[in-house]
């Protein structure tokens, strides 16, 4: 039996046809929500799409495609998303890598930067007349609890001069932090509410595998608090579901309570510096690469 809370809302889910986002998207649609999956792959998006309508009773789930670390990709997937539906109350970036080496794209940016904090980023700026014009809405991103060791380097954002597999990766989780905080400083009084929160480690996160030096300790340190995906995704389906959060924005959770984010953080003039070379980098993945 559906729960009524989510009756007539549309949730976007990026991320979803495995883990934590799957087991979110599943949750909503069983409290009658339209979900609208994201996964890169066509097959497994397929299954996990008939999945949960088998499991849930729900026929309101879509499915887009897109390759996340394409920033292309992002803005089709807003186009298509736009071209479907009118209404947008929910969108949760849930999507988030590892990447143990670095790697550029074919539009010249750094993968990990990009899954971690630029599609995020730019799928939020696209859809964000869409949430106005549905408000209530929220938008919940998903960072990490590694975004506390991390700091924002202007000149290493993508690895250019250095890069490591924890560096990297905390700085686009805290990237995510910095935006989170002031995108919902820009969006207040508009009834879209914006909050991160952290899942913890969970297993099947991948931190282990290849990983060597300072990530290996981590992971073996941190084993003994591993999380399943079906308790890491619980703090995501509160964000997006319950009521005692109506008009909450601007905040970080983890267990599905609040809790204060890094220090760096909370740095406004950073958020502002971040936010407009974000939009630089952002424009500039979209001149064709012979220009």
């Amino acid at each position: 039996m559906f729960e009524s809370n989510m009756r007539g809302k549309i949730c976007l889910v990026t991320g979803s046809t495995s883990g934590m986002g799957k087991i979110t998207a599943r949750e909503l649609a069983s409290r009658g929500a339209t979900v609208v999956l994201v996964g890169r792959n066509r097959e497994k998006g397929e299954a996990t799409q008939a999945e949960i309508r088998r499991e849930t009773g729900n026929e309101n789930v879509g499915l887009l495609i897109a390759d996340l670390s394409l920033l292309q990709d992002v803005r089709r997937l807003a186009a298509e998303f736009q071209q479907t539906y009118q209404h947008l109350h929910v969108l949760i970036n849930n999507a988030g890598a590892i990447y143990h080496s670095r790697n550029l794209t074919s539009e010249g940016l750094e993968v990990a930067f990009v899954v971690n904090y630029l599609a995020p980023f730019l799928l939020a700026e696209l859809l964000v007349e869409t949430l106005k014009a549905s408000a209530p809405a929220r938008i919940v991103n998903v960072s990490s609890q590694v975004h506390t060791i991390g700091s924002i380097a202007f000149d290493n954002l993508q690895g250019e001069k250095h890069y490591t597999t924890m560096n990297n990766y905390a700085q686009a989780k805290l990237a995510l932090i910095l935006f989170t905080y002031e995108m919902a400083r820009c969006l207040e009084g508009t009834g879209v509410t914006v909050n991160v929160m952290s899942p913890g480690m969970m297993a099947g996160d991948n931190f282990n595998a290849e990983a060597t030096g300072l990530l290996a300790l981590v992971t073996k340190l941190a084993r003994p608090f591993i999380m399943t995906a079906e308790q890491g995704a619980q703090t995501e389906i509160y964000l997006a579901t319950s009521p005692q959060l109506e008009g909450v924005t601007g905040k970080c959770f983890a267990k599905s309570q609040e809790q204060k984010s890094s220090r760096r953080s909370y740095d406004q003039a950073l958020g502002q510096r971040l936010w407009q070379e974000s939009r630089q980098l952002v424009a500039r993945s979209m001149i064709p690469s012979n220009a």
